[in-house]
């Protein structure tokens, strides 16, 4: 029984390793597209995920508590950076919606800032990203 939990956990361990895989190149890809590399600001997430990604690849060959660290580090990073991002997504919309319409205020104005041109809550998917990491190295602590 104990060598199926095993065999499960492995197989587990990769898919969520094809999860991070997928999702940050996805990720890489869309930002590059959108040409989100114009300031230095602009660079941070696809710094965050490149190096995200380079850790989990190197975790997933070598379960070393150095390189777990390193990962964790980048996780925080990646929330930090879809924090930020959120915030800064946010705050273009509500002075583009303020500018434009000068009368707007309250919940209107909110709700204009959340559907504006940047979108204010893509940023949320580093998070997302982090958190799927986070499950990866639960699941690598638990095997060794």
């Amino acid at each position: 029984m104990k060598q199926k939990v095993k065999y499960l956990d492995a197989k587990i361990t990769r898919l969520i390793l094809i999860a991070i895989v997928f999702m940050s190149v996805g990720l890489s890809i869309e930002l590059y597209l959108l040409e989100h590399y114009e300031g230095i600001l602009q660079f941070i997430p696809i710094i965050c995920v490149s190096l995200g990604l380079i850790l989990s690849l190197i975790l997933f060959k070598f379960h070393n508590t150095t390189i777990q660290i390193l990962f964790h580090i980048s996780l925080i990073l990646m929330v930090a950076s879809g924090l930020a991002g959120i915030f800064l997504h946010l705050k273009a919309n509500y002075e583009f919606e303020k500018e434009i319409r000068p009368s707007i205020n309250g919940i209107d104005l909110f709700m204009e800032s959340l559907s504006g041109a940047l979108p204010s809550l893509a940023p949320g998917s580093l998070i997302l990203l982090a958190l799927i990491g986070y499950s990866y190295t639960l699941l690598i602590k638990q095997q060794t």
